[in-house]
């Protein structure tokens, strides 16, 4: 009789850590959006924000920026990608520019928000994925770029 509950106490033991292990292996894998929140004038129409949204993720898309992109982070190796044409496609399936807002010391702003949707297991590498989408930003709307802490 002991020896069919210690069976019992073990299945139950791989059960429970197997069970465990799948969870923590899907939460690993659901989807965890990385973006950086650009403000715009609140005097601006919201359709002129849609706009501005659809020509800077056209312009983001562009072969040549993702290229650079991948080139620049060595997104291939990380990715497990056979080419940097491979990492910027990726980048491209990946990418997202959307109207919305973002918390600031006075309230709520309307913002563009740049940024990368990818499993939470890459959060740190889109985190950096983003910022270096961001230098082409500043470039693209001919801002000067915030400055950076030391």
């Amino acid at each position: 009789m002991q020896r069919w509950i210690l069976l019992g106490v073990i299945t139950m033991m791989l059960v429970v850590g197997g069970g465990g292990f799948a969870y923590w292996t899907h939460r690993q894998n659901r989807p965890t959006p990385v973006w950086v929140p650009i403000l715009v004038n609140r005097e601006l129409d919201p359709a002129k924000h849609e706009e501005i949204s659809k020509e800077l993720k056209i312009k983001l898309t562009n072969p040549e920026f993702l290229l650079k992109v991948s080139q620049d982070l060595h997104l291939p190796a990380k990715w497990h990608l056979p080419s940097d044409q491979a990492a910027a496609t990726e980048i491209a399936k990946r990418l997202f520019v959307r109207v919305g807002e973002a918390d600031t010391p006075v309230g709520k702003a309307p913002s563009i928000n740049v940024g990368l949707d990818g499993p939470k297991k890459d959060f740190a590498l889109s985190g950096e994925i983003t910022m270096r989408l961001m230098q082409d930003v500043w470039k693209i709307l001919g801002i000067k770029p915030p400055p950076t802490d030391p």
